[in-house]
């Protein structure tokens, strides 16, 4: 190995060390490039008459913070409301387990095989604080962190604005990290990652609205409390696959313990059927060929990126794992794995 090629792995060791150094701020700028290239889509269509690309920005941003704060005024009220009186009702839900399980410890252990069941419970619920004490825990430690988060969400915004006004200046110093004869093949490779991104962020928002709709309309049909925190939380949690879904039924049914108990079945069928709905139908609908993930590896993807980024990590993990598997299709089969071979 020439000393060119050596002083160049030593520097490129160096920038691995550097970018694990920093890895929270680039999930911030990667947030901040999936914003830029979906606005683009409106940027571009706003160009066509006639405005400039500084102008078109600057309107389509004014619009986005327009719009969010009008929904924040609208649902930000009744969810914190509906949201207080929840919390306030959830130590309800122990004093309904400790009932049945008193009731259950009454009964002839011979005659009722889940009786070891509810023992079991029992023995979890003397040992354990329930759910509202972790609950509240978080809240308050997400309250003392909220100046951290805001401006998170400022340099995301920033930054959404600055690629934004020029990206294709961006794009170019990206592309130069690369060797020059392969430098028009990430063009192309960046021009499917960004079809890849649109049609990841367009369908996870038409799966995020359809779950979060039927949700609040089961639950209200079924009349379990605070409907417009469920569907708000169904929708939202949407966002993270396998988790989310699962996680979204756990508070409409803690309220059916305290309110209505033989409205539990009801609501575990209703969502079961919303998320085959979703993942046998609407998702090969909306994200069809092009951002296909196999369960297993988006189960994988959220465990490695949120063991590598923490809670953004999680979040992101499937637009992380949506580009990463357009360059590994392009580099590494495409280029490489499908172009080797071997002489005889």
């Amino acid at each position: 190995m020439s000393f060119g090629q050596s002083l160049g792995f030593l520097s490129f060791l160096i920038s691995l060390y550097i970018l694990w150094e920093i890895r929270q701020l680039v999930l911030l700028i990667f947030c901040a490039v999936i914003l830029a290239v979906a606005l683009n889509r409106l940027v571009i269509k706003f160009k066509k008459f006639n405005l400039s690309r500084s102008i078109a920005v600057f309107i389509i941003m004014t619009g986005a913070i327009i719009i969010f704060n009008v929904l924040l005024l609208i649902t930000l009220p009744p969810f914190v409301e509906q949201f207080q009186s929840l919390l306030n009702i959830l130590p309800n839900v122990q004093n309904k387990l400790n009932e049945l399980i008193e009731v259950v410890n009454n009964l002839d252990e011979s005659k009722y095989y889940y009786w070891h069941f509810f023992k079991n419970l029992d023995s979890f619920n003397k040992n354990n604080t329930f759910i509202p004490d972790n609950l509240l825990n978080n809240f308050i430690a997400l309250f003392s962190n909220i100046v951290v988060i805001i401006s998170q969400v400022l340099l995301v915004f920033v930054l959404t604005v600055f690629f934004l006004l020029n990206p294709s200046q961006y794009r170019y110093y990206f592309r130069q990290l690369f060797p020059s004869f392969y430098r028009y093949r990430v063009d192309d490779i960046l021009d499917k990652s960004e079809i890849a991104i649109v049609s990841w962020l367009s369908g996870i928002l038409i799966n995020c609205v359809f779950i979060g709709t039927l949700s609040g309309m089961g639950l209200f049909i079924l009349q379990v409390k605070f409907v417009l925190v469920h569907a708000l939380l169904a929708g939202l949690l949407n966002f993270i696959p396998n988790i989310g879904p699962t996680a979204s039924v756990v508070f409409p049914l803690m309220i059916a313990v305290v309110d209505s108990p033989w409205k539990i079945l009801p609501i575990i069928i209703w969502y079961f059927i919303i998320q085959n709905i979703e993942s046998y139908w609407l998702t090969p609908k909306v994200m069809a060929e092009k951002v296909s993930l196999l369960p297993a590896v988006t189960l994988f993807a959220q465990i490695f990126f949120a063991t590598i980024f923490g809670v953004l990590g999680l979040l992101l993990a499937l637009p992380l794992t949506v580009v990463s598997k357009t360059w590994i299709e392009e580099v590494l089969f495409e280029d490489i794995l499908d172009r080797w071979t071997v002489d005889r």
